[in-house]
């Protein structure tokens, strides 16, 4: 027997619950809204931390944590961002540490290699080769990742550039850090070095390889997948372009402009990829029988 109306549950919409698991605690959406602020801080304190303990016991041994840290607060803390600052996160975190690591690894050394042999061949390496190089190399995993999962939701694309140009960053800021100490012998040029390149990560590497990942996700779920694609390489040559225009000028105006631009697009694009709902499922229709539909 049914049960009266009256004494039926209605649903609860499921916008704005906490989510529940069965296993443990989740943190609710507001908390981790805002996880990538305290990650920040508590980077930025850590690094602090590191380093006066560094440069009052004069032990070199802390030198590679305050390396560490000094590369990966602040792109770390955009990835977090892009993952949890919006309403609704729009990617797996398994396959963002994966893409961060793996994409990180494989494009510093794919963009050594290929500059290397440009500079055996040429003698000096051209800027627009070393965009073209590093920009490449960026999205191998990225492209890897779209060819496996063959994505129909484009909001996804934003947080895996992200993620791939992160760990690019990191691990380029790193190597520049190491070279600063071998060349200067200063723990205070070190120290520029990585708070420079660490403000400067989000506006360049992390901004170029968001933009193009994002066009690339796009193009399955496209209307016109034609305008897509196109959409897709002129990105990327864009992010090129940028990438040589940065390298090759000495002007701070210049780096400015591309700094700020970078930054004004990164946003654009992750308040897009939160903001946006993904395209309902076209029904499948069902053939229900004629007879034998009624209830005895």
């Amino acid at each position: 027997m049914d049960a009266p109306d009256d004494d039926r549950i209605a649903p609860v919409p499921l916008e704005g619950r906490t989510p529940m698991t069965t296993g443990g605690w989740t943190a609710p959406p507001a908390l981790r809204r805002w996880s990538w602020l305290a990650i920040l801080v508590l980077g930025v304190v850590a690094y602090v931390i590191v380093l006066r303990t560094m440069v009052a016991t004069q032990n070199i041994n802390f030198f590679p944590s305050l390396l560490l840290i000094g590369a990966i607060t602040v792109p770390i803390s955009v990835l977090v961002f892009a993952v949890e600052g919006g309403r609704v996160p729009p990617v797996r975190v398994p396959l963002v540490t994966f893409v961060a690591i793996v994409g990180g690894l494989a494009g510093t050394v794919t963009a050594g290699i290929l500059e290397y042999s440009a500079l055996r061949r040429l003698g000096t390496v051209p800027m627009t080769t070393v965009g073209l190089a590093e920009e490449s190399a960026k999205l191998l995993v990225p492209f890897l990742v779209f060819l496996v999962v063959r994505p129909h939701d484009p909001r996804h694309g934003v947080v895996i550039g992200i993620a791939s140009g992160m760990g690019f960053a990191t691990l380029e800021t790193m190597g520049y850090g190491f070279q600063t100490l071998l060349a200067a012998r200063s723990i205070a040029a070190v120290d520029s070095t990585l708070l420079l390149r660490g403000l400067l990560a989000p506006a360049c590497h992390i901004a170029w390889t968001g933009m193009v990942v994002a066009m690339l996700w796009r193009i399955p779920s496209a209307p016109r997948r034609g305008r897509a694609v196109l959409a897709f390489v002129g990105t990327f040559v864009a992010a090129v372009l940028l990438h040589a225009t940065w390298d090759g000028s000495t002007s701070v105006a210049v780096h400015l402009v591309i700094a700020t631009a970078g930054v004004a697009v990164l946003l654009w694009f992750v308040h897009v990829a939160h903001r946006r709902r993904p395209a309902a499922p076209t029904p499948v229709p069902v053939a229900l029988p004629r007879e034998g539909y009624g209830v005895a």
